[in-house]
């Protein structure tokens, strides 16, 4: 890469290594941030599980793959000493001037493997706390425990910044010591294409009530199906539609049989995956999310932006895009009944709907672009690696 006009050339472009523990989850959320970054001048690699379709989108964006033997559900010990092994030889071998670890175990062991192997800088996103973190019981209290010190060790790196999506969450982490004030930063959301997820009229005939995520009990979805079966026993002319993957790698997941069962019912319609997720929010009224703690959710910029109204649990990351009143509803989680009340209200009132539907598309232009994601990530890049290494 040479730098423009009569100055110096430019030295070789920084290499920057993603770290993600699913190919899938890299596609949705971080591959357009990637491109971005290779965009503005950096050689850009992706370590993650293999997995056909996500590879093959990486590919087509010109980024460069490299498998990884990671397990999302494993706790072996020699299993997780081989991802570390694993993820270390990778870097000794890449030499990346900078990697972007995301999603919890790369950001452990990607940490400590970029500490070891001398990485010069280190990007950390806390996109929400899982199920480590809100787990209740004992072996989930007794893993927290464990991985808490080793968190502190990661997020240790001498240049690095530790991203959060909410406030929240960066106050937890700095009351547990796990990084230290200055090197944790703020950023809303992880970016959202307007372009894609732009305004819709609603739908004629009984509203459609949507719940856009992955089918995980930490979603709210037995909540949802709940509230659905109240509000259908109460009359209430409205159809109750999950949209989402099951998710057998996550602890909470919710098994397929339980969904399909729910489905033959009538309690709600299962559309499962959707690849046209902008035409899924434009098919409902209104969109849902009674989750118990979220980063800063995408489903509910992608509703505003479609221009729905919202309804979601009073929680870390749901409040940071919803405002009570404003662009939508928030209600206590883990309570059906307050949920059935609020969705109840919205599918009576279409004026409201269209209210906070406009003031919520209003939110997402001015604060959750993609635009505006991706440069508040590529200026943490440019304070990170060498000046002048990105133009």
């Amino acid at each position: 890469m040479r730098a423009s006009g009569k100055g110096p050339p430019r030295g070789p472009p920084p290499r920057l290594l993603y770290l993600v523990n699913e190919t899938h989850y890299f596609s949705t959320h971080w591959l357009a941030v990637a491109a971005a970054a290779k965009a503005a001048g950096c050689e850009v690699h992706v370590a993650a599980p293999f997995a056909a379709e996500g590879v093959a989108a990486i590919a087509a964006a010109g980024l460069r793959y490299h498998p990884i033997p990671l397990e999302r559900r494993s706790l072996s010990p020699w299993g997780e000493l081989r991802v570390l092994a694993a993820i270390f030889a990778l870097e000794r071998r890449l030499k990346p001037d900078l990697v972007h670890h995301l999603t919890m175990k790369p950001v452990v062991w990607g940490g400590l493997a970029a500490r070891a192997a001398h990485v010069p800088a280190a990007v950390f996103s806390i996109n929400g706390l899982g199920h480590l973190f809100l787990g209740p019981g004992l072996g989930t209290r007794l893993l927290r425990a464990l991985v808490t010190p080793l968190y502190r060790l990661s997020l240790g790196h001498r240049r690095s910044r530790t991203v959060f999506q909410n406030p929240d969450d960066r106050a937890l982490f700095l009351k547990l010591g796990l990084v230290g004030a200055a090197r944790a930063v703020q950023i809303k959301g992880s970016g959202v294409d307007l372009t894609r997820f732009r305004p819709r009229p609603e739908p004629e005939g009984p509203p459609v009530v949507l719940l856009p995520a992955r089918l995980l009990a930490e979603k709210g979805v037995n909540e949802f199906v709940a509230a659905a079966k109240m509000l259908r026993g109460q009359g209430v002319a409205a159809r109750f539609a999950l949209a989402g993957r099951i998710d057998p790698g996550n602890p909470s997941a919710i098994a397929e049989a339980t969904v399909r069962a729910w489905s033959a019912e009538g309690a709600i319609e299962w559309w499962g995956h959707r690849g046209d997720l902008p035409e899924a929010v434009g098919d409902a009224a209104i969109v849902c999310l009674p989750s118990c703690r979220e980063g800063t959710p995408r489903a509910l910029i992608e509703a505003a932006g479609v221009g729905r109204a919202i309804v979601a649990t009073d929680v870390p990351g749901c409040r940071e895009s919803v405002r009570d009143g404003v662009n939508g509803l928030l209600v206590p989680a883990r309570d059906a009944a307050a949920l059935a009340h609020a969705l109840r209200r919205l599918i009576a009132d279409k004026t409201l709907r269209h209210e906070l539907a406009a003031a919520g598309q209003k939110i997402a232009v001015a604060e959750f672009s993609a635009a505006r994601f991706h440069g508040d990530i590529l200026g943490i890049y440019r304070d990170l690696l060498p000046a002048g290494a990105l133009p």
